[in-house]
């Protein structure tokens, strides 16, 4: 068991002993309003997090996700604005990142574009195109009741963190124990030896790329109703750190290998970097060099390790 979840234990270990020292050298990190701020910070990057592992298991990468974030929450602050009820509101959010995300499945899937080259291209075709349609502009005059979605202040950290939770929760087990969780690690194993067994493989990479696209929505609404105007450049590096998370949890950047509990410890451990570097009065331009730094090495250890997987294994997993 820890064996196969080595990757894991490693990550806990390391969380574990970052906390011992920051709780040594700064134990004011550890405040309730630090770790609050920390959380509700980090809380869309794991909701993007989440459908980043779908779209890397199936042996896929989306570097588009920063633009998609942006714009969905410019989307969600004009659709306030409007005086539309907020469940609407929500479904126009994590709609218009749902049609985004369908619009790299389908170059990917279908087009057969390698999604680096693909989501490259809407990356910088989407940020753009946000730039040229507000200006610059950031979305201002936010209605109360799009407020920390129409909660307390108060509240609100419970009903986000729940929400987070509940759809960690869901898709662990739809990967474990659903037959479309078994078709999204089978794809990434062995795409040529899933299509032989039967499977879809070009709809599984479409449906998770549009998967992806919904979350980010979501995340991107959590996030734009923490503060009272929406700017238009949000999201800038959170790539980096989704894709850092879920390859420092345990995903395979070729496909076919990961859990959602690896995503969470991933997400956990670079979220207190950040705040750590600041603590510790080390300038937090390393932040994005340290995330650099831990994809270089994820990806070199699953080099050193990786085993090419038969054909008939691979239809072996998607009939188990």
């Amino acid at each position: 068991m820890l064996t196969r979840h080595r990757r894991e234990v490693s990550v806990a270990i390391a969380i574990a002993a970052l906390s011992i020292v920051l709780l040594i050298v700064t134990p004011a990190f550890f405040a309730a309003d630090n770790l609050l701020d920390v959380g509700l910070a980090n809380l869309p990057v794991l909701i993007v997090a989440l459908g980043m592992t779908l779209v890397i298991l199936t042996g896929q990468i989306d570097i588009s996700v920063g633009s998609m974030f942006a714009i969905c929450g410019i989307v969600s602050g004009w659709l306030a604005k409007a005086d539309l009820p907020l469940p609407l509101v929500v479904l126009g959010a994590c709609g218009a990142g749902a049609a985004l995300g369908a619009l790299n499945g389908a170059l990917v899937a279908y087009a057969k574009i390698p999604s680096i080259v693909a989501t490259l291209a809407t990356m910088v075709a989407l940020r753009d195109g946000l730039t040229w349609l507000t200006q610059g502009a950031w979305v201002q005059g936010l209605p109360a009741s799009f407020q920390w979605l129409g909660t307390s202040q108060s509240t609100y950290p419970f009903l986000a963190s729940g929400v987070t939770l509940t759809l960690a929760a869901v898709f662990s087990w739809a990967l474990a124990s659903l037959p479309a969780g078994r078709a999204v690690y089978a794809t990434g194993s062995n795409q040529d030896a899933a299509r032989l067994a039967g499977l879809r493989t070009a709809l599984v990479t479409f449906v998770v790329f549009a998967i992806l696209g919904g979350l980010t929505g979501l995340a991107a609404l959590l996030n734009a109703v923490r503060f009272n105007q929406i700017p238009s450049n949000a999201g800038l590096g959170l790539e980096m750190k989704v894709i850092a998370a879920v390859v420092v949890g345990g995903a395979a950047i070729r496909g076919g290998r990961g859990t959602i509990a690896g995503t969470l410890l991933g997400v956990a451990l670079l979220s207190l970097i950040g705040p750590a570097l600041t603590f510790l009065g080390v300038s937090a331009y390393w932040e994005r060099a340290i995330q650099g730094a831990i994809i270089l090495a994820a990806v070199a250890l699953d080099a050193a390790r990786v085993r090419p997987i038969s054909h008939a294994g691979a239809a072996a997993a998607v009939r188990a």
